[in-house]
């Protein structure tokens, strides 16, 4: 007989604010990497601009040190870059997330019912 449940869950990490990390400001600091622009990487992830800039500066203000710094204006426009704590913070939130899914996926192995 298979079984018909499973645990599910999200994860995310706290900060003195709320929530510091969770999946999706995982995915726009990894879209910041990618594209080189807090823009584009709304754009990217069909989100306001002012929606991903709260979100990065949430993050900025509850790190020690910035996760993305932003460049301004000049002859090709501004940018963002993910600093070496942005990267870290991916690299924490994937290895917590990883272990969050396996427990997961064991405590449903479990249930049994």
């Amino acid at each position: 007989m298979s079984n018909h449940y499973r645990l599910r869950g999200r994860l995310w990490i706290e900060g003195p604010e709320g929530t510091f990390l969770g999946y999706g400001r995982v995915v726009l600091l990894e879209k910041i990497r990618e594209h080189g622009s807090i823009s584009a990487a709304a754009r990217a992830l069909e989100m306001s601009y002012l929606r991903a800039w709260k979100l990065v500066d949430s993050m900025n203000r509850q790190s020690r040190k910035p996760v993305v710094t932003k460049t301004t204006g000049g002859r090709g426009g501004g940018g963002a870059v993910l600093t070496e704590t942005g990267e870290r913070a991916i690299n924490t939130f994937w290895a917590a997330y990883g272990d969050f899914k396996a427990y997961l996926a064991g405590g449903s192995e479990k249930l049994g019912m």
